[in-house]
């Protein structure tokens, strides 16, 4: 995209296409505001985009975000954007072997069906009533906690009020959520499946003392106020096409191909030079707001930078000809692969992968959770091939830091996923590998993303895709009015490194934009 025209001076310049930063860009642009979107790559969407990575297939995954959670429908509304989710028929699926024979847990498909595979698998029922009053917990907390996200930042007193049950707040809050799940379930697999939710994309174990296992477990229970994670129509680049059509409807400009490299600010007014092929160019504006990473934002001001952050996740897309059959003949693909297929996710199993990350190795059985897309929304596929019977599948890995990587990347990846293939395979009737479709060029339709290829495609600090680790939903020293302020006064984080952030929210993108409009407006 060419250079920007003049006027050189805008009142906000947002740094970042991401989702985060058009949503910012969105809400300036239609209060009225002159806005700019300096975006480095040649598109908008940063890590919520639609890809077809396989060559000479029209199959257009979510190559990196995939799930929809955190969105609140507020930000749909008040920006008019022509997105829509899906529920899931089924929540999850666990296959385990249990007295020499397949089987596993299903939850889904109708509360009959989720009590009898808890008997089945428990032989009573006493693991699916704590299950009940488990999320039914969870459940009355995301109701009071989610509104809290697009509002100034409570303290951590008033949302503990706003909370208004201690137990829960013990629970999430206080004490390792671990204590709470073992005190709540004696079932390794159902600990493990109700565990998985505190550690995708945190590298930490159930016991954790700083907690960062509870503040992950948090935000993926409270999305929507009710914990459900949706599939997004079209994909997840239906939604950042549909934020990108509202910026620039509204007046926004948006300059892919435009990397900023430096923001220079007395806290009043700012400059953002910026590089593009044709070289360096400086813009002016009052605010300036940054949807790259905490550790991007030091660079480009040329303060400390934050602490290390690091990823811990094996990101997997992939073609199938068709869904491969199960051991557990009880339980029809179509439905196990429409939820969250858990793999190797055992309490005790995941605790043994931590275990064995921790000490510099790759887990020797690697856990992992997958789900299909094209079961749910058909649509991310060419008529041709989902009249084939065709799918995709979308595989994230967990237990895997950043660390293990930094000798040889490309070697540790193909071992990683030859030995996450195989835990999946475990569970299979037939290999995966003779389901997978093939190429334009005849190679399997697969591709797998470590912490340091999303560093390097992304730019996300060590792999981690939120930015840092994540924070409180409450006001601590520091973190300002909205949670996006920085040591300087006119400079505001609206990615994924904000308080609130995380995830495929466009919260920080909203808060960021309050906070410009409560300063302009004051």
């Amino acid at each position: 995209m060419p250079a920007p025209e003049t006027p050189r001076r805008y009142d906000a310049v947002v740094v970042g296409g991401g989702h985060n930063g058009l949503v910012a860009a969105a809400y300036l642009a239609r209060a009225g505001r002159s806005v700019l979107v300096l975006e480095r790559l040649a598109h908008t969407g940063g890590a919520a985009v639609s890809t077809r990575p396989f060559a000479g297939v029209d199959a257009r995954l979510s190559r990196y975000s995939y799930l929809v959670s955190l969105l609140p429908a507020k930000i749909v509304r008040d920006l008019g954007l022509d997105f829509r989710v899906r529920a899931r028929t089924v929540s999850s699926y666990t296959p385990v072997e249990r007295a020499g024979r397949p089987t596993g847990l299903l939850v889904g498909g109708g509360e009959r069906r989720t009590r009898e595979a808890f008997a089945r698998l428990t032989g009573g029922e006493r693991e699916y009533q704590a299950w009940k009053r488990f999320y039914g917990m969870t459940g009355r907390l995301a109701q009071r906690v989610f509104p809290t996200l697009t509002e100034p930042l409570p303290t951590r007193a008033e949302l503990r009020a706003r909370v208004d049950d201690e137990d829960a707040w013990r629970m999430l809050f206080e004490e390792p959520i671990g204590v709470a799940i073992e005190d709540r379930f004696a079932d390794d697999l159902v600990r493990g499946v109700v565990l998985t939710d505190a550690l995708i994309g945190t590298f930490a174990d159930a016991h954790d003392p700083t907690l960062k296992q509870n503040r992950c477990f948090l935000y993926h229970v409270i999305g929507g106020g009710t914990g459900a994670w949706d599939v997004p129509v079209g994909g997840m680049g239906a939604l950042t096409d549909a934020l990108a059509a509202a910026a620039r409807t509204a007046g926004a400009r948006l300059a892919t191909g435009h990397e900023a490299v430096r923001i220079d600010t007395d806290g009043r007014q700012a400059e953002v030079t910026y590089r593009t092929a044709d070289g360096e160019a400086t813009v002016a504006a009052r605010h300036v707001l940054v949807g790259a990473s905490p550790h991007a934002l030091a660079d480009l001001t040329g303060d400390p930078p934050p602490a290390p952050a690091e990823g811990a996740q094996l990101k997997v897309n992939m073609l199938l000809k068709r869904l491969p059959r199960l051991r557990d003949g009880s339980v029809d693909p179509h439905e196990a692969f429409a939820g969250t297929f858990h793999i190797a996710e055992g309490y005790d199993a995941l605790a043994a992968a931590h275990a064995q990350a921790a000490a510099g190795e790759l887990p020797a059985a690697p856990p992992s959770e997958i789900y299909c897309h094209s079961l749910t929304d058909p649509t991310i596929l060419a008529p041709h091939l989902a009249e084939r019977g065709m799918h995709t599948l979308t595989l994230f890995g967990l237990h895997t830091p950043a660390r293990l990587f930094t000798g040889d990347n490309d070697a540790v990846r193909e071992e990683l996923l030859k030995a996450t293939l195989a835990q999946l395979d475990a569970h299979l009737a037939e290999p995966l590998a003779d389901c997978l479709a093939t190429d334009a060029d005849g190679r399997p339709c697969i591709e797998a993303k470590t912490p340091l290829d999303l560093e390097r495609d992304l730019r996300l600090p060590g792999g981690n895709i939120f930015h840092r680790e994540l924070a409180w939903p409450y006001a601590q020293d520091g973190t300002g009015r909205w949670g996006v302020e920085t040591r300087h006064a006119n400079v505001l984080l609206c990615g994924a490194g904000a308080v609130r952030g995380g995830g495929v929210s466009g919260v920080p993108g909203h808060n960021a934009a309050m906070a410009v409009l409560e300063q302009t407006e004051a």
